[in-house]
């Protein structure tokens, strides 16, 4: 169960450092797991991004030592990470429904959100199809935009749709490619790949519409992206997208790590693989398959 003690430190933590100027990275680290692997976990299991845990904890306490005491309002803004009475008076009404000063007053009431307590439930009869894969090194060509953890499930689809507009429709009609983009997809078979990179912080991350990079000319405002050699594990996927590959997606980080005792996550960036050859995405029996790296305990 070290996901899920995983998870349970990471709270620990936080708890521990309300009062402190502490990041993503610095809950990441304490835990040592990479940002990104960490922030989709505890959204997944927990229903809360880890900035936006940190942020209703420290204004529940912050409205919790207002009713009870007489603090000034700018002491405990400052105590809680906010620069301004300003800035804090806006998140507490956000979050509160009332301004600190009503609180104080009498006339609101306090939005309870206590520390998380998590355990987790493996349910039976529906097994993961999982394999440990060992892959040689591996270089991805494609279209990158970033995205926050928050909205990534809503916002993603949208960006496949937009990349099938601009470059997809004129060469899937069999015509030929009519630009530098349109032939390096043709080329390289992009959109055979989605691929996650944590590596810029803040709670944002990379996502790639790739694929697998054949050589040749790599047009402006595309990226090239290698994977070193390792072991992944293959998640298999059948039914229509994306709903079927995000509740694999759930499942994993819900049911397959916290009972897992022979591997964990390693590395910064997960795969999404995508059949580009057999059927329809929105077919009931459509194969897709999450791609993540790992490797054994020790």
């Amino acid at each position: 169960m070290e996901w899920l003690s995983c998870v349970r430190r990471s709270i620990r933590f936080m708890e521990e450092h309300l009062q402190d100027d502490i990041s993503v990275q610095d809950v990441a680290r304490q835990v040592s797991v990479s940002p990104f692997f960490l922030q989709r976990g505890f959204s997944l299991m927990t229903g809360y991004g880890l900035g936006e845990y940190l942020r209703n904890r420290r204004l529940y306490e912050a409205a919790r030592r207002l009713r009870e005491g007489d603090e000034k309002i700018i002491d405990l803004a400052l105590d809680y990470g906010y620069d301004t009475p300003e800035s804090f008076t806006k998140a507490f009404t956000r979050f509160h429904g009332c301004t600190p000063s009503q609180l104080r007053s009498g006339q609101g009431t306090v939005r309870v959100f206590l520390p998380l307590n998590i355990s987790v439930q493996l349910q039976g009869g529906s097994e993961m199809k999982c394999k440990i894969v060992p892959m040689f090194p591996f270089k991805l060509i494609g279209f990158q935009r970033e995205f926050r953890n928050e909205d990534s499930y809503q916002q993603i689809p949208k960006y496949w749709d937009e990349i099938c507009e601009k470059y997809a429709y004129n060469v899937y009609a069999g015509n030929e490619p009519a630009n530098p983009y349109e032939k390096a997809l043709v080329d390289n078979c992009i959109g055979e790949y989605g691929v996650c990179i944590d590596d810029l912080g803040d709670d944002r991350f990379r996502y790639l519409i790739a694929g697998k990079y054949a050589g040749g000319e790599v047009p402006e405002g595309m990226v090239l992206y290698e994977f070193p050699r390792g072991e992944w594990a293959v998640f298999d996927c059948i039914g229509p997208l994306p709903e079927a590959l995000q509740s694999v997606n759930t499942r994993i980080y819900t049911e397959w790590l916290p009972g897992n005792d022979e591997y964990e996550l390693c590395g910064n960036a997960s795969v999404e693989w995508y059949d580009c050859i057999n059927g329809e995405k929105t077919d009931p029996d459509y194969h897709s398959a999450i791609w993540i790296p790992v490797r054994r305990k020790k």
